[in-house]
């Protein structure tokens, strides 16, 4: 699906734009793959007193986290560098007071976000959470973290979610349109439904193609360019992490992160490294590279790995032929309109 209206951006201008002080954001990606220059434009921009929410709150809910922008977080997941008693940068907040944090399961999460992609106001979850600390113990949403109704069914009592509708998301692909149809492959998780979810979407990918190869494979697009507000192209954008069909995750430079993240004041020389003192991700590669060497992106670049391409062919593509003539009664519509008109079925 299109339009004529290119959402090209820079990373810059989509954050500024689309992104508020006080916003519900999403990461969409799941554990591969993070909105990584996204999320440091977010930090270099200072927004605050975000809501967000994040399926697996690793390297890109960390950074959010320290860069002060994060208020509330709604996840199934935190990475605690060095544990409780090492921490991260979510422990130290959560510990400081500064930071609240509402937990659920990964099928609840994702649930949430189901419900709020179809325009639903809630969503049915497995009633065993109810024994469990995540239904006991409630942080700021407190009774609207889950409710329990009665099934007018079955007369039993249900355990439900709230829809989960948040203000923006930002996700990384692997390729897009300048239009905004977004191409994901590889493991989905929440991606699709925390976008659809979602009333404004920034989608950053490793390259813009042009429309007839978006065309050429429809089943990868998992976001129509109808609902995107910007598409921002930043090759190796989500680097540490990995895309599939571009390059690996950087091995190296994850678990410098996480031993940086186990320590205040590590956590902020690394910050002042990557995130405040590059520009975007141009600066960040130019730094890399420049302390690390080429060589070492060059490794992890994925090796090509193609998949048998699908036939998406017909015999003709619409009911009129090259003449407009329908093909089965070989009319005009001009003549098929006439007939209508002779014999009153013509209305208007």
């Amino acid at each position: 699906m299109t339009d004529s209206k290119t959402k090209v951006m820079t990373a810059h201008e989509a954050i500024s734009r689309f992104v508020h002080d006080g916003d519900h954001l999403v990461i969409g990606n799941y554990t591969v793959g993070t909105c990584a220059e996204l999320a440091f434009e977010v930090i270099r921009q200072k927004k605050t007193g975000l809501t967000l929410y994040s399926q697996s709150g690793v390297f890109d809910v960390e950074v959010l986290v320290a860069g002060g922008c994060v208020d509330r977080l709604v996840s199934t997941y935190v990475y605690r560098a060095g544990g409780k008693e090492g921490g991260s940068a979510v422990e130290r907040a959560l510990q400081a007071g500064t930071l609240e944090m509402e937990d659920y399961t990964n099928f609840q999460y994702n649930a949430r976000l189901v419900a709020g992609m179809h325009g639903f106001s809630f969503m049915q979850v497995l009633e065993g959470a109810m024994v469990t600390d995540l239904f006991k113990k409630r942080s700021f949403m407190g009774e609207d973290k889950y409710r329990v109704i009665t099934c007018p069914y079955t007369g039993k009592d249900i355990l439900t979610v709230p829809a989960a509708n948040p203000d923006v998301c930002i996700v990384h692909v692997q390729r897009c349109d300048r239009y905004g149809n977004a191409q994901y492959w590889g493991a989905l998780g929440s991606v699709a439904a925390a976008a659809l979810a979602s009333k404004r979407i920034i989608v950053s990918c490793e390259e813009i193609v042009e429309h007839d190869i978006i065309q050429s494979s429809p089943h990868l697009t998992i976001i129509p360019g109808y609902r995107v507000d910007a598409v921002v192209e930043i090759p190796w954008g989500a680097h540490p992490t990995e895309v599939l069909g571009y390059y690996n995750l950087d091995r190296l430079m994850y678990a410098m992160f996480f031993v940086s993240d186990m320590r205040g004041d590590g956590l902020k020389a690394w910050m002042d490294e990557w995130v405040y003192g590059c520009r975007d991700r141009a600066d960040y590669l130019d730094h890399y590279m420049a302390k690390h060497g080429s060589e070492m992106l060059e490794a992890i670049r994925a090796k090509s790995y193609f998949s048998a391409p699908a036939d998406y062919g017909s015999a003709f593509t619409s009911c009129w032929d090259d003449e407009d003539r329908e093909r089965t009664m070989g009319l005009t519509l001009e003549e098929l309109e006439e007939i209508l008109e002779e014999r009153g079925l013509l209305n208007g």
